[in-house]
Parts: C-alpha cells; sequence; structure tokens
C-alpha cells in the first residue's frame, strides 16, 4: 500500500520558499515555489532550493558539511513536488529506479485540444542558445514521452493532467508548442504577446518506492491559486 503523507515539518530552519513535506535519514520531499531555483545557475547561485536544504539540514551550523544531493529538477517557474537525497548512495538509488517513479502535473495550455487524451512523442534537443527544440527523427535528441488528459476545457484554455513518462528538459512546455498548445505564461515557447504572470505548470503528485525500506510512497503538492483564476474550479 502507498504511504501517503503530506504533514508539514515544523521547525525554524524551514526553508523559504520550499515547503517540506517530509524528512527522514534518507530523503526530503517538499513542495517548491514558483520563481526558485532548484540548483545553481551561472546567473543565480545562492537563492537555490539545493543551498536552502543544505543550510536546512546543517541546522545553524556553521562548521557542518552535511549537504543534500539532487535527484531531479523543476524549471524556475515551475512549482511543486520535489525529492533531495540525503547521501550519494540514496541519490544513485532514486535516480536506478526513476523508471518506476510516476510524476504528475497539471498545466494550462491555450486553446482547446482535439483529443480529450493522447501521447506526445518525439526527440528533444538542446540549442547553444538553451533553447529545446522537438524533433521527429532521432538524430542527436533524446526521447522524450508525455501522456495527457483533458480534465477541463474553456473557451480560451484547457486544463491537463499530465503523466510525465520522461524527464527531460522543458519537456512539457516544448510538446504542447510543438502540438499547437503552449503553456499559459510561457514567456519561452509560449505565444508572443500572450502575457501572463505565472507559468501555468505544476508538479502535482510523486509517487515511488523509498530507497531504504522500498515502501511505495505518495505525496501531492495543492495547485497554485492561479490555476483555478484561468479555468475555474474542479472536482
Amino acid at each position: 500500500m502507498a504511504r501517503h503523507t503530506n504533514k508539514p515539518v515544523s521547525g525554524k530552519h524551514q526553508p523559504k520558499g520550499f515547503h517540506i513535506l517530509y524528512d527522514d535519514d534518507d530523503i526530503i520531499v517538499g513542495n517548491k515555489a514558483a520563481g526558485l531555483l532548484t540548483v545553481a545557475a551561472m546567473y543565480e547561485r545562492e537563492r537555490t532550493v539545493h543551498q536552502l536544504l543544505n543550510l536546512y539540514v546543517r541546522k545553524g551550523n556553521s562548521r557542518s558539511h552535511r549537504c543534500v544531493y539532487v535527484v531531479h529538477r523543476l524549471d524556475r517557474e515551475t512549482s511543486g513536488v520535489l525529492i533531495f537525497a540525503k547521501s550519494e548512495t540514496i541519490q544513485q538509488t532514486l535516480k536506478n529506479n526513476w523508471p518506476d517513479t510516476k510524476k504528475t502535473y497539471y498545466a494550462v495550455v491555450h486553446g482547446r485540444l482535439a483529443k480529450p487524451e493522447g501521447l506526445i512523442e518525439s526527440y528533444l534537443v538542446e540549442d547553444d542558445k538553451y533553447r529545446v527544440h522537438s524533433l521527429e527523427e532521432a538524430e542527436d535528441g533524446k526521447l522524450a514521452r508525455t501522456a495527457y488528459k483533458v480534465i477541463k476545457a474553456t473557451d480560451r484554455y484547457s486544463l491537463l493532467e499530465i503523466d510525465l513518462l520522461t524527464g527531460r528538459k522543458n519537456q512539457i512546455r516544448v510538446h504542447m508548442a510543438h502540438h499547437g498548445h503552449p503553456l499559459v505564461g510561457d514567456t519561452k515557447y509560449g505565444r508572443p504577446g500572450a502575457k501572463y504572470p505565472f507559468l501555468a505548470l505544476h508538479s502535482y503528485a510523486i509517487s515511488f518506492p523509498h530507497p531504504k525500506t522500498k515502501e511505495r510512497m505518495t505525496f501531492n503538492a495543492p495547485v497554485p491559486e492561479h490555476f483555478y483564476s484561468l479555468v475555474g474550479r474542479w472536482a
């Protein structure tokens, strides 16, 4: 049976921008706020989830060398569930078991899709300007697979539940844009002139076997309020 928990972790060192949902000797699972990088980039090295969690596990001890290890990433403007490991061994175990990890996203896209559900498959390749492109043939790209289901549609937008079958950079954003339905608020792959203050992409749930106990664990993060302003409430 899957273990479900969303009980927040208390403590004065709770990181701002990363709400911890679960913390044990091996892993930390939390809800990342939009606008926060997962790991350092050339333009931002201090305010990242990785750095915030390093400070968190050190509990204010400046001499501590404890740190966390990245298992997977979310784009800066994407919110939702994220896992970190507390050792390289646990990190590698989680990565090795990644095919057994189920990742569910919610996204709001422009327009109404022709099919209520489907599977988008293509090869993704990144250019020298860090922009990802979708190709029908393999060439130098990596296979990416995105399954979607329409949950609700309005005259302007569609709310999708997405099963991320592979985890390529910008995968959902690129696939939906290539499919003719870019994400609302996507300034990189979206419609020119279609301005919205938030990227409508949220990592809603993640389910995986615990690296030590093998018990299946499931965590979810509440959908941000701005989703409801776009498509209203849904069951």
